[in-house]
């Protein structure tokens, strides 16, 4: 699944936002318990991985110029909540910019 979140910060400004807020993560899954990790592997991407329901959902936030682009894994398990997710991510990623 992916979504990008465009923004008009710059690279920069997006990725100083994404890095002070990136505790908040935890709520792209909603009315779920989640355990969160992140890694930053390079300046401009940004690792997740998310324990939900014994599932671990893989993905990675890419900072662009003009927008934000997550790209989440979703096994086939949780598939019936990937349009919940999509909407949090797209109202919860504006967040995060802001």
């Amino acid at each position: 699944m992916r979504v990008p979140i465009p923004h008009r910060l710059g690279r920069e400004e997006a990725r100083r936002r994404l890095h002070a807020r990136s505790g908040e993560l935890a709520g792209l899954f909603p009315g779920m318990d989640a355990a969160v990790e992140i890694d930053w592997p390079s300046e401009d991407l940004m690792t997740i991985n998310v324990t939900v329901m014994g599932k671990t959902v893989k993905g990675h936030v890419e900072v662009e110029d003009d927008a934000v682009v997550f790209d989440i894994a979703l096994p086939m398990a949780l598939s019936f909540v990937e349009p919940m997710i999509r909407s949090t991510i797209e109202a919860k990623g504006r967040k995060l910019l802001t």
